[in-house]
């Protein structure tokens, strides 16, 4: 599956599917969500959230994939992210595109 963020690709003459999307709710446990914390008192870089958001990132995508594989798309055009803070320590991710086949 061919992912791009741009409207188009490679000039090729495009099929839209429609609109595609995946997503996902992680969270930390309580004992990373303490110490992460404590980690705000003295700055740097929140790596238990940083991780959490990663693989929140690469599972709204994967169920992207999966549901325009499902339409029978070569390709995702046109993928944004956005995320939410839905409650502490707990995140939502959606991946979203245009689903396209080749003609």
């Amino acid at each position: 599956m061919i992912l791009v963020n741009t409207d188009y690709y490679n000039d090729k003459k495009l099929e839209m599917l429609g609109l595609v999307k995946g997503s996902t709710i992680q969270s930390k446990n309580i004992g990373r969500d303490i110490t992460q914390g404590f980690k705000t008192l003295v700055g740097g870089e929140l790596t238990a959230y940083n991780d959490m958001m990663n693989t929140a990132r690469a599972l709204a995508t994967k169920r992207m994939i999966a549901e325009a594989q499902a339409l029978g798309a070569d390709a995702i055009i046109n993928i944004r992210y956005s995320s939410s803070a839905i409650m502490q320590g707990a995140a939502e991710v959606i991946a979203y595109g245009t689903a396209v086949k080749f003609i």
